[in-house]
Protein backbone atom coordinates (compact mmCIF):
# COMPACT_ATOMS: atom_id res chain seq x y z
CA UNK A 1 0.00 0.00 0.00
CA UNK A 2 1.08 3.62 -1.19
CA UNK A 3 1.10 6.96 1.02
CA UNK A 4 -1.12 9.67 -1.01
CA UNK A 5 -2.55 12.52 0.50
CA UNK A 6 -5.01 14.26 -1.40
CA UNK A 7 -7.25 17.64 -1.14
CA UNK A 8 -10.25 18.26 -2.06
CA UNK A 9 -11.25 21.84 -2.42
CA UNK A 10 -14.88 22.75 -2.67
CA UNK A 11 -14.63 26.47 -3.76
CA UNK A 12 -17.73 28.69 -5.05
CA UNK A 13 -16.63 29.82 -8.60
CA UNK A 14 -19.14 32.49 -10.38
CA UNK A 15 -20.12 31.71 -14.16
CA UNK A 16 -18.24 33.95 -16.36
CA UNK A 17 -15.34 35.21 -13.73
CA UNK A 18 -12.68 33.11 -15.02
CA UNK A 19 -10.05 35.18 -13.75
CA UNK A 20 -11.48 35.40 -10.48
CA UNK A 21 -12.37 31.59 -10.21
CA UNK A 22 -8.59 30.75 -10.97
CA UNK A 23 -7.24 32.67 -8.91
CA UNK A 24 -9.22 30.57 -6.26
CA UNK A 25 -7.68 27.84 -7.65
CA UNK A 26 -4.21 28.96 -7.15
CA UNK A 27 -5.09 30.40 -3.51
CA UNK A 28 -6.54 26.76 -2.42
CA UNK A 29 -3.79 24.74 -4.53
CA UNK A 30 -1.24 27.07 -2.45
CA UNK A 31 -2.87 25.71 0.78
CA UNK A 32 -3.33 22.36 -0.43
CA UNK A 33 1.07 22.36 -1.14
CA UNK A 34 1.36 23.88 2.49
CA UNK A 35 -0.75 21.12 3.82
CA UNK A 36 1.31 18.80 2.13
CA UNK A 37 -0.85 17.10 -0.09
CA UNK A 38 0.32 14.93 -3.58
CA UNK A 39 -2.50 16.08 -5.29
CA UNK A 40 -5.11 18.64 -5.37
CA UNK A 41 -8.62 18.23 -6.74
CA UNK A 42 -11.31 21.29 -7.73
CA UNK A 43 -14.99 20.64 -9.30
CA UNK A 44 -16.58 20.57 -12.17
CA UNK A 45 -16.48 23.22 -14.22
CA UNK A 46 -14.37 25.42 -11.68
CA UNK A 47 -12.84 27.60 -13.98
CA UNK A 48 -16.33 28.55 -15.70
CA UNK A 49 -18.30 28.59 -12.82
CA UNK A 50 -21.80 26.11 -13.26
CA UNK A 51 -23.55 25.72 -15.20
CA UNK A 52 -22.49 27.86 -17.96
CA UNK A 53 -25.71 27.18 -19.63
CA UNK A 54 -25.93 28.78 -23.44
CA UNK A 55 -22.85 30.45 -22.88
CA UNK A 56 -21.53 27.30 -23.40
CA UNK A 57 -22.28 27.68 -27.00
CA UNK A 58 -20.29 30.94 -27.70
CA UNK A 59 -17.17 30.37 -29.44
CA UNK A 60 -15.64 32.99 -27.64
CA UNK A 61 -16.51 31.84 -23.95
CA UNK A 62 -15.07 27.86 -25.46
CA UNK A 63 -12.27 29.63 -26.12
CA UNK A 64 -11.55 31.94 -23.24
CA UNK A 65 -12.22 28.98 -20.99
CA UNK A 66 -9.41 26.96 -22.89
CA UNK A 67 -6.89 29.86 -22.56
CA UNK A 68 -7.62 30.55 -19.05
CA UNK A 69 -7.02 26.82 -18.28
CA UNK A 70 -3.32 26.56 -19.98
CA UNK A 71 -2.42 30.45 -18.62
CA UNK A 72 -4.04 28.46 -14.91
CA UNK A 73 -1.27 25.42 -15.53
CA UNK A 74 1.49 27.98 -16.08
CA UNK A 75 0.73 30.43 -13.20
CA UNK A 76 0.68 27.41 -10.84
CA UNK A 77 4.29 26.35 -12.06
CA UNK A 78 5.27 29.98 -12.04
CA UNK A 79 4.02 30.90 -8.04
CA UNK A 80 5.74 27.22 -7.06
CA UNK A 81 3.39 24.52 -7.13
CA UNK A 82 4.24 23.41 -10.39
CA UNK A 83 5.00 19.98 -8.50
CA UNK A 84 1.45 19.86 -7.54
CA UNK A 85 -0.42 17.96 -10.00
CA UNK A 86 -3.56 19.78 -9.73
CA UNK A 87 -6.83 19.00 -11.14
CA UNK A 88 -10.19 21.15 -12.74
CA UNK A 89 -12.91 21.21 -14.15
CA UNK A 90 -13.27 23.57 -17.49
CA UNK A 91 -15.25 23.89 -20.92
CA UNK A 92 -13.10 22.84 -23.82
CA UNK A 93 -14.34 21.55 -27.64
CA UNK A 94 -14.02 18.28 -29.27
CA UNK A 95 -11.04 18.29 -31.77
CA UNK A 96 -10.65 17.13 -34.99
CA UNK A 97 -14.66 16.72 -35.74
CA UNK A 98 -16.40 18.84 -38.52
CA UNK A 99 -20.49 19.50 -37.55
CA UNK A 100 -22.72 16.68 -36.79
CA UNK A 101 -26.66 17.33 -37.02
CA UNK A 102 -28.47 17.49 -33.36
CA UNK A 103 -24.75 17.87 -31.68
CA UNK A 104 -24.04 21.77 -29.99
CA UNK A 105 -22.25 23.91 -32.52
CA UNK A 106 -18.44 23.64 -32.06
CA UNK A 107 -18.94 20.51 -29.97
CA UNK A 108 -18.23 21.95 -26.45
CA UNK A 109 -17.43 19.71 -23.93
CA UNK A 110 -17.56 19.63 -20.24
CA UNK A 111 -14.23 18.86 -19.31
CA UNK A 112 -11.75 17.63 -16.77
CA UNK A 113 -7.65 18.74 -17.07
CA UNK A 114 -4.87 17.25 -14.71
CA UNK A 115 -1.97 20.29 -14.68
CA UNK A 116 1.61 19.94 -13.69
CA UNK A 117 4.57 21.34 -14.23
CA UNK A 118 3.20 24.13 -16.33
CA UNK A 119 0.96 22.11 -18.92
CA UNK A 120 -1.97 20.73 -19.54
CA UNK A 121 -1.42 17.10 -19.45
CA UNK A 122 -4.57 15.23 -19.40
CA UNK A 123 -7.83 16.32 -20.97
CA UNK A 124 -11.00 14.37 -20.77
CA UNK A 125 -14.81 15.07 -21.29
CA UNK A 126 -18.31 13.79 -19.05
CA UNK A 127 -19.74 10.84 -20.68
CA UNK A 128 -22.74 10.70 -19.24
CA UNK A 129 -24.35 13.90 -20.12
CA UNK A 130 -27.73 14.84 -18.03
CA UNK A 131 -30.99 16.05 -19.20
CA UNK A 132 -33.40 15.64 -16.32
CA UNK A 133 -34.78 17.96 -13.52
CA UNK A 134 -32.55 21.35 -13.91
CA UNK A 135 -30.25 19.78 -16.02
CA UNK A 136 -30.03 20.13 -20.00
CA UNK A 137 -26.50 19.14 -20.62
CA UNK A 138 -27.41 17.59 -24.33
CA UNK A 139 -27.99 20.92 -25.09
CA UNK A 140 -24.91 22.30 -24.77
CA UNK A 141 -22.32 19.63 -24.65
CA UNK A 142 -20.62 16.49 -26.40
CA UNK A 143 -19.69 13.31 -24.44
CA UNK A 144 -16.76 12.47 -24.06
CA UNK A 145 -15.39 9.05 -24.93
CA UNK A 146 -11.85 8.94 -22.77
CA UNK A 147 -10.58 7.52 -19.18
CA UNK A 148 -8.12 9.29 -18.00
CA UNK A 149 -5.78 7.43 -15.68
CA UNK A 150 -3.01 9.66 -13.23
CA UNK A 151 -0.33 7.28 -12.31
CA UNK A 152 0.85 9.22 -8.77
CA UNK A 153 3.74 7.46 -6.46
CA UNK A 154 2.71 4.33 -8.49
CA UNK A 155 -1.28 4.65 -8.19
CA UNK A 156 -3.26 4.78 -10.46
CA UNK A 157 -6.02 7.36 -10.26
CA UNK A 158 -9.10 7.86 -12.50
CA UNK A 159 -11.35 10.72 -13.09
CA UNK A 160 -14.84 10.80 -14.00
CA UNK A 161 -17.56 13.78 -13.82
CA UNK A 162 -20.26 14.07 -11.75
CA UNK A 163 -23.59 12.20 -13.82
CA UNK A 164 -20.61 9.39 -14.64
CA UNK A 165 -20.88 8.79 -11.05
CA UNK A 166 -24.48 8.20 -10.66
CA UNK A 167 -24.90 6.30 -14.16
CA UNK A 168 -23.93 2.23 -14.43
CA UNK A 169 -21.34 1.39 -16.73
CA UNK A 170 -19.39 4.32 -18.56
CA UNK A 171 -16.66 5.76 -16.84
CA UNK A 172 -17.02 4.03 -13.71
CA UNK A 173 -16.69 0.33 -14.87
CA UNK A 174 -13.82 1.74 -17.22
CA UNK A 175 -12.25 2.42 -14.18
CA UNK A 176 -12.92 -1.17 -12.44
CA UNK A 177 -11.76 -2.82 -15.53
CA UNK A 178 -8.48 -0.61 -15.57
CA UNK A 179 -8.00 -1.98 -12.28
CA UNK A 180 -7.57 1.79 -11.04
CA UNK A 181 -6.53 2.36 -6.95
CA UNK A 182 -8.58 5.43 -6.50
CA UNK A 183 -11.67 7.03 -8.67
CA UNK A 184 -12.22 10.68 -7.69
CA UNK A 185 -15.21 12.42 -9.34
CA UNK A 186 -15.52 16.06 -10.30
CA UNK A 187 -19.12 17.26 -9.53
CA UNK A 188 -21.26 20.78 -9.61
CA UNK A 189 -24.13 18.43 -7.94
CA UNK A 190 -27.06 21.34 -6.47
CA UNK A 191 -28.95 20.94 -2.95
CA UNK A 192 -31.91 18.79 -2.40
CA UNK A 193 -33.24 18.04 1.09
CA UNK A 194 -31.97 14.76 1.87
CA UNK A 195 -29.67 14.62 -0.97
CA UNK A 196 -26.52 14.28 1.39
CA UNK A 197 -27.41 11.30 2.15
CA UNK A 198 -28.16 9.43 -0.83
CA UNK A 199 -25.04 11.07 -2.57
CA UNK A 200 -23.12 9.27 0.29
CA UNK A 201 -24.76 5.91 -0.24
CA UNK A 202 -23.99 6.36 -3.64
CA UNK A 203 -20.30 6.69 -3.42
CA UNK A 204 -20.15 3.70 -1.02
CA UNK A 205 -22.18 1.78 -3.51
CA UNK A 206 -19.88 2.47 -6.34
CA UNK A 207 -16.96 1.50 -4.32
CA UNK A 208 -17.91 -1.36 -3.02
CA UNK A 209 -18.20 -2.34 -6.92
CA UNK A 210 -14.77 -1.36 -8.41
CA UNK A 211 -13.42 -2.10 -5.40
CA UNK A 212 -11.27 1.03 -5.14
CA UNK A 213 -11.53 4.16 -2.85
CA UNK A 214 -13.95 6.91 -4.44
CA UNK A 215 -12.96 10.90 -3.77
CA UNK A 216 -16.29 13.51 -4.31
CA UNK A 217 -15.19 17.00 -4.50
CA UNK A 218 -18.86 19.20 -4.78
CA UNK A 219 -19.10 22.76 -5.48
CA UNK A 220 -20.55 25.41 -2.95
CA UNK A 221 -21.91 28.48 -3.05
CA UNK A 222 -25.33 29.89 -4.99
CA UNK A 223 -25.38 30.23 -8.51
CA UNK A 224 -28.84 31.76 -9.48
CA UNK A 225 -32.06 29.19 -8.46
CA UNK A 226 -29.25 26.38 -7.86
CA UNK A 227 -27.22 26.06 -4.53
CA UNK A 228 -24.34 23.73 -4.38
CA UNK A 229 -23.73 22.59 -0.92
CA UNK A 230 -20.22 21.02 -0.84
CA UNK A 231 -20.56 18.00 1.34
CA UNK A 232 -17.16 16.59 -0.40
CA UNK A 233 -16.42 12.68 1.15
CA UNK A 234 -13.71 10.02 0.42
CA UNK A 235 -15.04 6.54 0.81
CA UNK A 236 -12.86 3.75 0.87
CA UNK A 237 -13.21 0.83 -1.69
CA UNK A 238 -14.99 -0.83 1.36
CA UNK A 239 -17.75 1.96 1.64
CA UNK A 240 -16.72 3.41 4.91
CA UNK A 241 -16.94 6.99 5.48
CA UNK A 242 -13.36 8.14 5.79
CA UNK A 243 -13.63 11.71 5.31
CA UNK A 244 -16.40 14.48 4.93
CA UNK A 245 -16.08 18.08 4.26
CA UNK A 246 -18.91 20.81 5.62
CA UNK A 247 -21.66 21.93 4.04
CA UNK A 248 -22.28 25.44 2.48
CA UNK A 249 -18.93 26.60 2.59
CA UNK A 250 -15.30 27.13 1.55
CA UNK A 251 -13.30 23.87 2.53
CA UNK A 252 -10.16 22.03 1.63
CA UNK A 253 -10.61 18.66 2.88
CA UNK A 254 -7.19 17.48 3.17
CA UNK A 255 -6.85 13.55 3.68
CA UNK A 256 -4.36 10.78 4.03
CA UNK A 257 -4.64 7.21 2.32
CA UNK A 258 -3.34 4.10 1.59
CA UNK A 259 -3.94 2.69 -1.69
CA UNK A 260 -2.60 0.05 -3.49
CA UNK A 261 0.32 -0.05 -6.18
CA UNK A 262 -0.30 -0.08 -9.69
CA UNK A 263 -0.75 -3.61 -11.02
CA UNK A 264 2.24 -4.61 -13.65
CA UNK A 265 1.24 -4.39 -17.11
CA UNK A 266 -1.94 -2.36 -16.46
CA UNK A 267 -0.25 0.72 -18.23
CA UNK A 268 -0.69 -1.03 -21.42
CA UNK A 269 -3.96 -1.41 -21.58
CA UNK A 270 -4.98 0.95 -24.14
CA UNK A 271 -9.04 0.46 -24.02
CA UNK A 272 -11.45 -0.92 -22.26
CA UNK A 273 -15.35 -0.72 -22.10
CA UNK A 274 -15.59 1.11 -24.84
CA UNK A 275 -13.37 4.14 -23.16
CA UNK A 276 -10.14 4.77 -24.75
CA UNK A 277 -7.31 5.16 -21.45
CA UNK A 278 -5.42 8.19 -21.59
CA UNK A 279 -2.59 8.26 -19.17
CA UNK A 280 0.17 10.70 -17.45
CA UNK A 281 2.55 9.66 -15.11
CA UNK A 282 3.98 11.92 -12.34
CA UNK A 283 6.12 9.66 -10.81
CA UNK A 284 5.92 5.23 -10.37
CA UNK A 285 7.95 5.24 -6.73
CA UNK A 286 6.05 5.98 -3.73
CA UNK A 287 6.96 8.68 -1.87
CA UNK A 288 9.10 7.94 1.64
CA UNK A 289 6.88 6.72 4.97
CA UNK A 290 5.46 9.96 6.71
CA UNK A 291 3.55 10.43 10.13
CA UNK A 292 -0.24 10.51 8.77
CA UNK A 293 -2.82 12.82 10.21
CA UNK A 294 -6.11 11.92 11.25
CA UNK A 295 -8.84 12.26 8.95
CA UNK A 296 -11.49 15.26 9.35
CA UNK A 297 -15.41 14.11 9.50
CA UNK A 298 -17.34 17.32 9.98
CA UNK A 299 -20.56 16.79 11.65
CA UNK A 300 -24.23 17.02 9.68
CA UNK A 301 -25.93 20.09 10.53
CA UNK A 302 -28.94 19.52 13.29
CA UNK A 303 -29.14 15.45 12.34
CA UNK A 304 -32.73 15.28 14.04
CA UNK A 305 -33.82 17.66 11.53
CA UNK A 306 -33.28 18.83 8.03
CA UNK A 307 -34.82 21.92 8.32
CA UNK A 308 -31.77 23.76 9.65
CA UNK A 309 -30.16 22.65 6.39
CA UNK A 310 -32.70 23.99 4.08
CA UNK A 311 -32.69 27.31 6.01
CA UNK A 312 -28.95 27.34 5.47
CA UNK A 313 -28.98 26.84 2.00
CA UNK A 314 -31.64 29.57 1.16
CA UNK A 315 -29.37 32.04 3.19
CA UNK A 316 -26.89 30.79 1.24
CA UNK A 317 -28.62 31.21 -1.98
CA UNK A 318 -29.40 35.14 -1.89
CA UNK A 319 -26.20 35.83 0.22
CA UNK A 320 -24.27 35.19 -3.44
CA UNK A 321 -26.84 35.95 -5.86
CA UNK A 322 -27.00 39.44 -4.05
CA UNK A 323 -22.91 39.27 -3.87
CA UNK A 324 -22.45 37.91 -7.21
CA UNK A 325 -24.41 40.38 -8.70
CA UNK A 326 -23.15 43.44 -7.45
CA UNK A 327 -25.76 44.82 -4.87
CA UNK A 328 -24.64 45.53 -1.46
CA UNK A 329 -28.59 45.98 -0.31
CA UNK A 330 -32.17 44.58 -0.53
CA UNK A 331 -35.29 46.12 0.06
CA UNK A 332 -38.63 44.48 0.48
CA UNK A 333 -42.22 44.68 1.49
CA UNK A 334 -43.26 43.23 5.47
CA UNK A 335 -46.36 43.40 6.18
CA UNK A 336 -46.80 41.15 9.28
CA UNK A 337 -47.05 37.98 7.74
CA UNK A 338 -45.24 34.67 7.72
CA UNK A 339 -43.73 34.53 4.23
CA UNK A 340 -42.33 38.41 4.26
CA UNK A 341 -41.16 37.85 7.94
CA UNK A 342 -39.31 34.98 6.73
CA UNK A 343 -38.21 37.03 3.42
CA UNK A 344 -36.91 39.24 5.51
CA UNK A 345 -35.02 37.19 8.14
CA UNK A 346 -33.58 35.30 5.72
CA UNK A 347 -32.05 38.60 3.71
CA UNK A 348 -30.66 39.76 7.39
CA UNK A 349 -28.71 36.77 7.74
CA UNK A 350 -27.43 36.67 4.32
CA UNK A 351 -26.28 40.43 3.93
CA UNK A 352 -26.74 41.88 7.69
CA UNK A 353 -29.82 43.51 9.17
CA UNK A 354 -28.70 47.31 7.72
CA UNK A 355 -28.76 46.36 4.83
CA UNK A 356 -31.92 44.81 4.73
CA UNK A 357 -34.68 47.74 3.18
CA UNK A 358 -38.13 46.47 4.86
CA UNK A 359 -40.61 48.89 3.47
CA UNK A 360 -43.65 49.16 6.21
CA UNK A 361 -46.85 49.87 3.17
CA UNK A 362 -50.29 50.02 5.24
CA UNK A 363 -53.06 50.44 3.21
CA UNK A 364 -56.84 50.59 3.69
CA UNK A 365 -56.61 46.63 4.20
CA UNK A 366 -54.08 46.44 7.06
CA UNK A 367 -55.08 45.99 10.13
CA UNK A 368 -53.50 47.22 13.30
CA UNK A 369 -52.22 44.13 14.45
CA UNK A 370 -49.73 43.30 10.95
CA UNK A 371 -48.73 46.62 11.56
CA UNK A 372 -47.59 46.38 14.44
CA UNK A 373 -46.42 42.68 13.87
CA UNK A 374 -44.36 44.25 10.97
CA UNK A 375 -42.69 47.07 13.13
CA UNK A 376 -41.92 44.36 15.47
CA UNK A 377 -40.31 42.57 13.03
CA UNK A 378 -37.98 45.49 11.83
CA UNK A 379 -37.11 46.50 15.52
CA UNK A 380 -36.15 43.17 16.85
CA UNK A 381 -33.90 42.89 13.62
CA UNK A 382 -32.27 45.78 13.50
CA UNK A 383 -33.70 46.20 9.75
CA UNK A 384 -33.79 49.34 8.32
CA UNK A 385 -37.04 50.87 8.60
CA UNK A 386 -38.89 52.62 5.36
CA UNK A 387 -42.44 54.11 6.27
CA UNK A 388 -44.53 54.61 2.52
CA UNK A 389 -48.10 54.53 3.00
CA UNK A 390 -50.15 53.19 -0.07
CA UNK A 391 -53.43 54.83 0.70
CA UNK A 392 -53.07 57.88 -1.87
CA UNK A 393 -51.15 56.10 -4.46
CA UNK A 394 -53.99 53.34 -4.21
CA UNK A 395 -56.47 56.06 -4.67
CA UNK A 396 -54.73 57.15 -7.35
CA UNK A 397 -55.20 54.02 -9.24
CA UNK A 398 -58.88 53.37 -8.07
CA UNK A 399 -59.70 57.11 -9.27
CA UNK A 400 -57.94 55.54 -13.19
CA UNK A 401 -59.74 52.29 -13.09
CA UNK A 402 -63.10 51.39 -11.21
CA UNK A 403 -62.28 47.95 -9.06
CA UNK A 404 -63.91 45.92 -6.30
CA UNK A 405 -62.95 42.59 -4.45
CA UNK A 406 -60.28 40.66 -5.67
CA UNK A 407 -59.19 43.06 -8.17
CA UNK A 408 -59.20 45.91 -5.63
CA UNK A 409 -56.96 43.47 -3.38
CA UNK A 410 -54.53 43.10 -6.45
CA UNK A 411 -54.18 47.02 -7.09
CA UNK A 412 -53.44 47.03 -3.55
CA UNK A 413 -50.43 44.88 -3.86
CA UNK A 414 -49.55 46.33 -7.84
CA UNK A 415 -49.44 49.46 -5.53
CA UNK A 416 -46.76 47.86 -3.22
CA UNK A 417 -44.99 46.58 -5.47
CA UNK A 418 -44.60 49.95 -7.81
CA UNK A 419 -43.08 51.71 -4.49
CA UNK A 420 -40.71 48.86 -4.08
CA UNK A 421 -39.39 48.79 -8.32
CA UNK A 422 -39.18 52.74 -7.71
CA UNK A 423 -36.95 52.52 -4.61
CA UNK A 424 -35.15 49.48 -6.11
CA UNK A 425 -34.14 52.28 -9.03
CA UNK A 426 -33.43 55.14 -7.24
CA UNK A 427 -31.17 53.60 -4.66
CA UNK A 428 -29.94 50.24 -6.22
CA UNK A 429 -31.33 47.69 -4.24
CA UNK A 430 -32.26 44.18 -5.60
CA UNK A 431 -36.11 43.57 -4.74
CA UNK A 432 -37.38 40.51 -2.77
CA UNK A 433 -40.63 38.75 -3.84
CA UNK A 434 -41.69 37.13 -1.05
CA UNK A 435 -44.74 34.64 -2.29
CA UNK A 436 -43.99 31.15 -1.44
CA UNK A 437 -44.14 27.82 -3.37
CA UNK A 438 -48.39 27.25 -2.67
CA UNK A 439 -48.96 30.63 -3.87
CA UNK A 440 -47.57 30.47 -6.48
CA UNK A 441 -48.09 26.64 -7.54
CA UNK A 442 -52.16 27.75 -7.31
CA UNK A 443 -51.80 31.22 -8.60
CA UNK A 444 -52.63 32.59 -5.06
CA UNK A 445 -50.04 35.70 -5.66
CA UNK A 446 -50.53 39.01 -7.47
CA UNK A 447 -48.64 40.16 -10.76
CA UNK A 448 -46.40 42.83 -10.02
CA UNK A 449 -47.10 42.89 -6.19
CA UNK A 450 -46.24 40.07 -4.08
CA UNK A 451 -44.81 38.04 -7.32
CA UNK A 452 -42.74 41.40 -8.10
CA UNK A 453 -38.99 40.76 -7.38
CA UNK A 454 -35.42 40.03 -8.84
CA UNK A 455 -34.61 36.86 -6.32
CA UNK A 456 -37.64 35.09 -4.55
CA UNK A 457 -36.06 33.49 -1.26
CA UNK A 458 -38.82 31.07 -0.51
CA UNK A 459 -39.88 30.45 -3.98
CA UNK A 460 -39.56 26.67 -3.39
CA UNK A 461 -40.80 26.51 0.09
CA UNK A 462 -44.56 25.19 0.75
CA UNK A 463 -46.50 27.38 2.92
CA UNK A 464 -46.47 24.75 5.75
CA UNK A 465 -42.39 24.56 5.31
CA UNK A 466 -42.73 28.62 5.56
CA UNK A 467 -43.63 27.63 9.09
CA UNK A 468 -41.48 25.51 9.69
CA UNK A 469 -38.48 27.11 8.64
CA UNK A 470 -39.87 30.00 11.04
CA UNK A 471 -39.86 28.28 13.90
CA UNK A 472 -36.68 26.87 13.59
CA UNK A 473 -35.06 30.68 12.89
CA UNK A 474 -36.57 31.67 16.13
CA UNK A 475 -35.81 28.46 17.97
CA UNK A 476 -32.10 29.60 17.50
CA UNK A 477 -32.53 32.43 19.44
CA UNK A 478 -34.36 31.25 22.17
CA UNK A 479 -32.78 32.32 25.29
CA UNK A 480 -33.02 34.55 28.86
CA UNK A 481 -33.99 37.97 27.83
CA UNK A 482 -33.44 37.28 23.94
CA UNK A 483 -36.38 38.07 21.77
CA UNK A 484 -36.75 35.71 18.21
CA UNK A 485 -36.33 37.69 15.43
CA UNK A 486 -40.11 36.73 14.23
CA UNK A 487 -42.97 37.79 16.45
CA UNK A 488 -45.05 34.47 17.34
CA UNK A 489 -48.39 36.20 15.92
CA UNK A 490 -47.02 36.29 12.09
CA UNK A 491 -46.54 32.30 12.59
CA UNK A 492 -49.76 31.55 13.86
CA UNK A 493 -51.96 34.20 11.52
CA UNK A 494 -52.80 31.57 8.74
CA UNK A 495 -54.89 33.55 6.17
CA UNK A 496 -55.11 31.26 3.11
CA UNK A 497 -54.86 33.53 -0.13
CA UNK A 498 -56.72 34.13 -3.33
CA UNK A 499 -58.90 30.63 -2.90
CA UNK A 500 -61.07 30.49 -6.38
CA UNK A 501 -64.26 30.50 -4.21
CA UNK A 502 -66.41 31.59 -7.25
CA UNK A 503 -65.38 29.14 -9.51
CA UNK A 504 -68.13 26.76 -10.18
CA UNK A 505 -68.83 23.83 -7.72
CA UNK A 506 -65.64 25.38 -5.38
CA UNK A 507 -65.45 23.33 -2.23
CA UNK A 508 -64.32 24.76 0.51
CA UNK A 509 -60.85 26.02 1.34
CA UNK A 510 -58.68 23.15 2.73
CA UNK A 511 -55.95 23.50 5.19
CA UNK A 512 -52.48 24.30 4.12
CA UNK A 513 -51.22 20.94 5.44
CA UNK A 514 -53.96 18.91 3.04
CA UNK A 515 -53.11 21.71 0.12
CA UNK A 516 -49.43 21.26 0.05
CA UNK A 517 -49.76 17.40 0.54
CA UNK A 518 -52.25 17.55 -2.43
CA UNK A 519 -49.68 19.89 -4.58
CA UNK A 520 -47.00 17.95 -3.82
CA UNK A 521 -47.92 14.89 -5.01
CA UNK A 522 -49.28 16.54 -7.72
CA UNK A 523 -46.34 18.45 -8.54
CA UNK A 524 -43.62 16.50 -7.26
CA UNK A 525 -44.54 12.93 -8.84
CA UNK A 526 -46.88 14.03 -11.64
CA UNK A 527 -50.01 12.24 -10.40
CA UNK A 528 -53.13 12.73 -12.58
CA UNK A 529 -56.59 13.40 -11.15
CA UNK A 530 -57.38 9.68 -11.14
CA UNK A 531 -54.23 8.83 -8.94
CA UNK A 532 -54.54 11.73 -6.39
CA UNK A 533 -57.81 10.79 -5.50
CA UNK A 534 -57.42 6.85 -5.49
CA UNK A 535 -54.67 7.94 -2.74
CA UNK A 536 -57.32 9.60 -0.78
CA UNK A 537 -57.79 13.47 -1.53
CA UNK A 538 -61.45 14.75 -2.03
CA UNK A 539 -62.21 14.52 -5.67
CA UNK A 540 -63.50 17.90 -5.56
CA UNK A 541 -60.80 19.24 -3.46
CA UNK A 542 -58.28 17.69 -6.68
CA UNK A 543 -60.09 18.81 -9.58
CA UNK A 544 -60.66 22.35 -8.16
CA UNK A 545 -56.72 22.57 -6.99
CA UNK A 546 -55.38 20.90 -10.22
CA UNK A 547 -57.27 23.81 -12.38
CA UNK A 548 -56.30 26.12 -10.32
CA UNK A 549 -52.62 25.02 -10.55
CA UNK A 550 -53.11 24.67 -14.18
CA UNK A 551 -54.41 27.97 -14.87
CA UNK A 552 -51.32 29.69 -13.35
CA UNK A 553 -48.46 29.14 -15.35
CA UNK A 554 -48.36 32.27 -16.58
CA UNK A 555 -47.86 33.73 -13.88
CA UNK A 556 -44.99 31.76 -13.11
CA UNK A 557 -42.97 32.18 -16.26
CA UNK A 558 -42.50 35.68 -14.97
CA UNK A 559 -41.72 34.54 -11.38
CA UNK A 560 -37.91 35.92 -10.42
CA UNK A 561 -35.30 33.14 -9.38
CA UNK A 562 -35.19 31.24 -6.01
CA UNK A 563 -32.97 28.73 -4.51
CA UNK A 564 -34.11 25.53 -4.76
CA UNK A 565 -34.34 23.18 -2.44
CA UNK A 566 -36.66 20.32 -3.46
CA UNK A 567 -36.67 17.67 -5.84
CA UNK A 568 -38.92 19.31 -8.17
CA UNK A 569 -39.14 23.25 -8.44
CA UNK A 570 -41.50 25.53 -10.27
CA UNK A 571 -38.82 26.46 -12.77
CA UNK A 572 -36.45 24.61 -14.87
CA UNK A 573 -37.44 21.04 -13.49
CA UNK A 574 -40.84 21.75 -14.65
CA UNK A 575 -41.67 23.21 -17.88
CA UNK A 576 -45.11 23.08 -19.28
CA UNK A 577 -47.05 24.98 -21.97
CA UNK A 578 -48.92 27.89 -20.97
CA UNK A 579 -51.53 27.72 -24.03
CA UNK A 580 -52.69 24.47 -22.54
CA UNK A 581 -56.41 22.55 -22.37
CA UNK A 582 -55.28 19.08 -20.78
CA UNK A 583 -56.81 18.57 -17.52
CA UNK A 584 -56.27 15.87 -15.71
Amino acid sequence: MVQIRIALAQTNPTVGDLEGNCDSVVAHAHQASDAGAHLAVFPEMVVTGYSVEDLALRDAFVSASTKATHALAERLSAEGLGHLPVVVGFLSRREGQGPRFGQPSGAPQNSVAVLHQGRIRLVSAKHHLPNYGVFDEFRYFVPGDTLPVLRLHGVDIAFAICEDLWQDGGPVAAAAAAGVGMLVTLNGSPYERHKDDVRLALCQRRAREIGATIAYVNMAGGQDDLVFEGDSLIVDADGDLIARAPQFEEALLSTDLRLPRARTGTDRLERTNGFRIIRYTVSEEPVAPYESRPPVLTPRRDPMSDIGEVYTALVTGMRDHVRKNGFTSVVAGVSGGADSALTATIAADAVGPENVHALVMPGPDTSEAARDDAEELIKRQGLTRRLYPVGQLFEAFESAIAVDGRGRRNLLAQARGALLMALSQDEGHLVLASGNKTELATGMCTHYGDALGAYAPIKDCWKTLVWELARWRNAQDAGEGRYPPIPERSITRNPLGEWDAAAPDAPEPPRYEMLDGLLDAYIGTDQGGAALTAAGFDPGLVAHVLRMVDRAEHKRRPYPPGPKISKRNLGSDRRLPITNRWLA
